[in-house]
């Protein structure tokens, strides 16, 4: 399900690049954090995420788990990202995102929102379960492509910062959910993507190098054939693409 449409296959792309590829296509990965229960250890526990405006990844965690009460004690964590469903485990595309943790209360109206169109179950944990964001600093990133293809990276490697605001976001999301449904079903039919008879695949995000479909719980991405910098140039690629036989 979380195979991505890839139209950027005519250019090889650098290592930074196909990091930032895999932390888009998957959404969810293994956080790690400092034990503090028990010291010395790490503690892994699954995380949904989605990117905010800079390219990284933010999670919503409650204040009563044990990982933000190790986040409390230290920001320093990884989040592992794989790929998903290999043919071979070993051979399979990797990334581990070493950030520090940042509780988020500038932009949290921003982050919350788009949180919400990925993951729109969480929608009101915030208010009513004590849940908080929590943006993802990149510190290093390690990204193995496979056997041999293995990359130290410096957050300018990897992050992509996103070129749309809230408001311009916000109109494509709006527009697309409203008035192009069945170009949704389009792309999903196109990419070998089951749709769901209860549920109408939806706009989640969208980046300037692709966008997100979530339908259901499950989370598809797609990629535009070149990066795209304005709503109109989002506009053209997404008609390009629902054209396509």
């Amino acid at each position: 399900m979380r195979g991505t449409v890839n139209a950027c296959d005519k250019y090889q792309r650098s290592s930074g690049a196909r990091a930032r590829r895999l932390l888009l296509r998957e959404y969810y990965g293994v956080l790690s954090t400092h034990s503090v229960d028990a010291p010395g250890y790490p503690f892994g526990s699954m995380a949904p995420y989605c990117l905010d405006r800079t390219g990284q990844p933010v999670i919503q965690i409650s204040r009563i788990a044990q990982h933000t009460k190790n986040i409390l004690a230290n920001p320093k964590l990884s989040l592992i990202v794989a790929e998903d469903e290999p043919d071979d485990v070993q051979a399979a595309a990797r990334l581990t995102f070493l950030a520090n943790a940042q509780s988020i209360t500038e932009d949290c109206e921003d982050v919350a929102a788009r949180y919400y169109e990925y993951f729109p179950d969480s929608r009101g944990y915030h208010a009513t379960h004590d849940f908080d964001f929590y943006r993802l600093n990149l510190v290093r990133g390690r990204y193995i492509g496979g056997f041999g293809d293995i990359h130290w990276l410096k957050p300018a490697d990897l992050l992509l910062a996103n070129p749309f605001g809230p408001t311009e976001e916000s109109r494509i999301v709006r527009h697309m959910n409203e008035d192009h449904v069945e170009a949704m079903r389009h792309y999903c039919r196109q990419a070998h993507i089951p749709l769901d008879k209860e549920h109408d695949p939806a706009l989640a995000g969208a980046d300037a190098e692709g966008f997100h479909l979530r339908i259901g719980t499950k989370i598809a991405r797609f990629e535009f054939v070149e990066q795209v910098s304005s709503v109109g140039e989002v506009r053209a690629a997404l008609v390009a693409m629902a054209r396509q036989a």
